[in-house]
């Protein structure tokens, strides 16, 4: 029997964990709950199409649900979900660059406006978008996983320490060196984000 999306629409994260352990049905609320979020996610900081897109997210969701019972609840749920579909993810692109496949990422995502955020905002926005892009695609993926987390996820330093298994102050070291890299980037080409 299904769950209806009203019921799981009332239930916290930690109480969908609690009823999944005891009746299956409860587990496509945390689906339903993270899935848009995540197909996001992995098309950021993968190539991928969105079939394969789903597939990665096929295989987290087998994971998260495999290790269920392993779940610590003083870890934040969200973090702890966003841990198991990255490192998925990043599997994947391994997998696909030792096949020979190319490892550019392509972002398809308006938000990346708000890397350019702290720059005055004279520029047309979807020229800043696509600069914003250009830019973003030549980074190291070290960088551009904690842009991404930080700037698009909207993730706190601690949450992105969780995702990554970095320490906070790596998290907030690799974003400093994460912005310096784009900013040099962007100057390199003459890009500016400032009109």
């Amino acid at each position: 029997m299904a769950v209806s999306k009203g019921i799981c629409e009332s239930l916290t994260d930690k109480e969908i964990i609690s009823k999944s352990l005891e009746q299956v049905e409860y587990f496509a609320c945390l689906y339903d709950r993270y899935e848009p979020r995540f197909q996001r996610y992995i098309q950021k900081i993968s190539v991928c199409s969105r079939e394969e897109a789903n597939d990665i997210l096929q295989d987290a969701f087998i994971k998260i649900w495999k290790n269920l019972n392993n779940y610590d609840d003083g870890l934040k749920l969200s973090s702890w979900l966003y841990r198991i579909v990255h490192n998925e993810t990043i599997s994947f692109c391994r997998k696909k660059r030792s096949y020979g496949k190319s490892n550019v990422v392509e972002i398809d995502n308006s938000n990346l406006i708000n890397l350019a955020e702290e720059q005055p905002d004279e520029i047309d926005p979807e020229e800043k978008y696509f600069l914003t892009h250009q830019v973003l695609d030549q980074l190291e993926l070290k960088y551009r996983e904690v842009l991404i987390l930080k700037f698009l996820e909207k993730m706190s330093y601690d949450e992105i320490s969780d995702v990554l298994k970095i320490p906070e102050g790596t998290v907030a070291i690799r974003i400093n060196r994460a912005k310096k890299v784009f900013i040099k980037l962007a100057d390199k080409q003459n890009i500016s984000f400032i009109g």
